[in-house]
């Protein structure tokens, strides 16, 4: 790393040396041919670093400056006074003088640009503090250090309480005041650089909102794509019309009841459950809709759909949920499924969860070799199959959640698919 920065900065000054041997020609009307051409783009470059090396420093010593502002005496002008003014004027300190309040109100309000007020009285009464009290309601940034002799630290440590004083000093004492001044500037200069963070800040998290609002629009649109792709795969066989949806309900639900509680996850496995059957959009017509036994040929080729529409899906970059879904959702806790014959944890959780709910749903629906069955007669079925079919775990947690919540699940599910009966007419 040293040694790379080292090369850089060597490059740096040979593009700079061939700048100024560029610059020097120009100046003295000489031939410019034997300079190469990539050593005068490079040392054009050069000139890109400088100047904005050049605008760093200005911009630095513009905002430098600008806190670097003014400073008014309140008090009276006389032999002392003088003598503090000479002393700040000596350390490029920019200063004003007021003797009366109302010369410093017309002072303070025909410029902003007053970081702190040094009150000088030699006789503090009520007037006095009211001329405190009214510069700061003027003004409640507006630093004020008190100038004073009293012996007795009461009064300006009760201002300093309140609130209504930053600073108190002798006049006499030029380090103290000069510190304070010193402070009181780069507070000031803090204060601005936090206002310019804040309103950076705001700008930032509008921005942020505005990208929100897109990206959930983008979400909401994604996610009705998947909806309507399935849909338009489940036409294809009225049998199966909502499949999708109904086991990507019962997915949620089950990936809840088994203590998932990330929204994302759960999101990730409905969408991998709206999917799941992505693959058979390669499979044939003749096959999927063949109302008797498949044959042993067919059969192969219904096999391959979860590969098939893992190989789909892969290219988009879906999360692992919605892919492990889409090619394992086939698998046995046995290890007797396909298409890599997995058993027991090896087979991922989502998947896990999604083959019982798909079961779920093609038990308690119709199909043209059999008629429906009711939730119970699945239940028993499913609690049969524990152990081998299905994890044990998702079966427990599906037997804990009332089998009329499961129809119910089921109902909401169906009774919004739009044209349905249209569609048995069609196919009819």
């Amino acid at each position: 790393m040293v040694v790379h920065q080292y090369c850089f900065y060597i490059r740096r000054l040979e593009n700079m040396r061939v700048l100024f041997r560029y610059t020097s020609l120009i100046f003295t009307n000489k031939d410019l041919d034997f300079v190469p051409q990539h050593k005068l783009e490079d040392a054009f470059s050069t000139i890109s670093y400088l100047l904005f090396a050049v605008y760093l420093v200005l911009f630095a010593w513009i905002k430098y400056m600008d806190a670097q502002k003014r400073i008014l005496l309140l008090g009276k002008n006389d032999k002392q006074s003088k003598y503090l003014l000479n002393f700040l004027a000596n350390k490029s300190v920019k200063i004003d003088e007021a003797e009366s309040y109302n010369e410093a109100t017309i002072k303070l309000l025909s410029s902003n640009n007053y970081t702190i007020v040094l009150i000088r009285f030699t006789v503090f009464n009520a007037n006095t503090l009211s001329i405190i009290h009214n510069i700061k309601s003027f003004n409640p940034h507006l630093g004020i250090m008190l100038l004073t002799n009293l012996k007795k630290p009461n009064l300006p440590v009760s201002l300093l309480d309140k609130g209504m004083i930053e600073h108190v000093s002798s006049p006499d004492n030029l380090a103290s005041i000069y510190s304070a001044l010193k402070n009181e500037s780069k507070n000031n200069f803090l204060i601005q650089q936090n206002k310019a963070y804040k309103k950076q800040l705001n700008i930032y998290k509008h921005k942020e909102q505005k990208n929100m609002r897109k990206t959930l629009d983008l979400e909401e649109i994604y996610d009705s794509t998947l909806e309507n792709l399935m849909t338009a795969l489940d036409l294809r066989d009225v049998e199966t019309f909502g499949h999708s949806q109904t086991v990507a309900k019962y997915s949620q639900r089950l990936a809840s009841l088994l203590g998932i509680k990330d929204k994302e996850t759960i999101s990730n496995i409905k969408k991998g459950a709206l999917l799941h059957d992505i693959g058979k959009i390669a499979i044939p017509d003749s096959i999927l809709k063949k109302p008797g036994t498949l044959s042993p040929k067919e059969w192969e080729k219904i096999k391959r759909h979860p590969a098939l529409g893992f190989g789909l899906i892969k290219e988009i970059k879906l999360v692992k949920e919605v892919g492990n879904i889409i090619l394992f959702h086939h698998e046995r806790y046995d290890g007797k499924g396909y298409p890599k014959q997995l058993r027991n944890k090896k087979i991922p959780s989502e998947a896990r969860i999604f083959a019982l709910a798909d079961a779920l749903d093609a038990i308690t629906s119709h199909r043209p070799y059999r008629e429906e069955k009711s939730f119970s007669y699945a239940k028993k079925e499913i609690q049969k199959h524990s152990g081998t079919q299905f994890d044990p775990e998702v079966v427990e947690a599906f037997c804990s959640f009332p089998l009329e919540k499961w129809e119910k699940i089921r109902f909401e599910t169906t009774k919004v698919m739009p044209f349905f009966e249209d569609m048995m007419r069609i196919n009819q």
